[in-house]
């Protein structure tokens, strides 16, 4: 301990390969800044020498937290402000972060799609492993993301023969007919994350050919009823705007050779009051069926900015108050 370290406080000093300690520089120091705000303490970096300075158990967090990042610099990963959160998260959850990285979901070019939190992780392995799966949780946790790249390897490799993309478009109470254009254009916003997303794993000029030869189709959940799904791979997001009748009908559209991935956040729910969310009344019916999975997510899994996993803990604060149930 140096001396002119206050008692209640200690310093560490790690020292780096050459590889890795230009890595956790990074551009503009980006990497050390990151590491301060999410470990809070302080960090510099002099040559080869690392120093961590703070609390003891978040001194010593840190230095696990360096050495996990030093060892996926070791084997090939470069990190970025994004891997310090995904590695911090770890090691807080006692989990080894190699499982989570090494999973890549879909790689197209310099694009590598992986999991970025164990709760990431295991909604991927439930997505491999079961029929249906759903993913419950806030905005931010990557939910539309991953499943719009597992959806894309899948097709890649003709495991299914066409990715279809529904969400309710409550906003417009699923009656689109006065709403201007043909039905892409009716549908464009309420479908724009998913597209998006789909837009980030491949090529412009991929993505409109899928379009053109029916291997990608976008409609609004109303339009799902009367058909059968087969060799498909089925997204419905913003399931929690769903009614319970809705989710049937669209779980009942499941095809041969057909996979579904139902997407929600049970907070953020715009149906009228009185109205049940399906994707509330779908746990109690479903859960514990075989062949179908539910993931929850967490704040502990939004990749977004760390604002948003303070402004999801503000609002969980306030729906659930101190003393009240939730």
């Amino acid at each position: 301990m140096s001396a002119s370290i206050p008692p209640e406080r200690v310093e560490q000093v790690i020292e780096l390969d050459d590889r890795v300690s230009v890595e956790m520089a990074g551009e503009h120091d980006r990497v050390l800044r990151a590491l301060e705000e999410r470990l809070d303490v302080e960090v510099s970096l002099r040559g080869n020498m690392l120093t961590l300075t703070g609390p003891e158990a978040r001194v010593r967090a840190g230095a696990e937290v360096v050495d996990q990042l030093a060892g996926l610099v070791r084997g090939g990963h470069p990190i970025s402000p994004a891997t310090v959160e995904t590695v911090a998260d770890a090691v807080d959850g006692a989990e080894s972060v190699g499982p989570i990285l090494d999973d890549v979901v879909w790689r197209n070019g310099q694009l590598a799609v992986t999991p970025r939190t164990p709760g990431q992780k295991r909604y991927v392995d439930a997505v491999r492993a079961n029929t249906i799966t759903f993913g419950i949780g806030p905005a931010g946790t990557g939910k539309t993301y991953l499943a719009v790249a597992i959806a894309t390897a899948a097709l890649m490799r003709r495991e299914v023969a066409r990715i279809i993309l529904t969400r309710p478009a409550v906003e417009a109470g699923e009656r689109l007919g006065f709403l201007p254009g043909d039905l892409a254009a009716k549908v464009d916003p309420y479908l724009r994350p998913l597209f998006d997303a789909l837009y980030d794993m491949l090529e412009a000029e991929r993505v409109e050919a899928l379009f053109e030869r029916g291997q990608v189709e976008v409609a609004p959940l109303a339009f799902m009823r009367g058909r059968s799904l087969n060799d498909s791979f089925i997204i419905l997001d913003e399931a929690q705007n769903t009614t319970p009748e809705q989710m049937k009908m669209f779980l009942t559209r499941l095809g041969y050779g057909s996979r579904m991935i139902v997407n929600g956040d049970t907070t953020q729910i715009d149906l009228p009051t009185a109205q049940k969310s399906g994707l509330v009344s779908v746990i109690d019916v479903l859960e514990g069926v075989e062949d179908i999975s539910f993931v929850r997510l967490d704040r502990r899994d939004v990749v977004r900015h760390r604002l948003v996993q303070r402004i999801v803990d503000a609002y969980g604060a306030a729906e659930h108050p101190p003393g009240s149930r939730p």
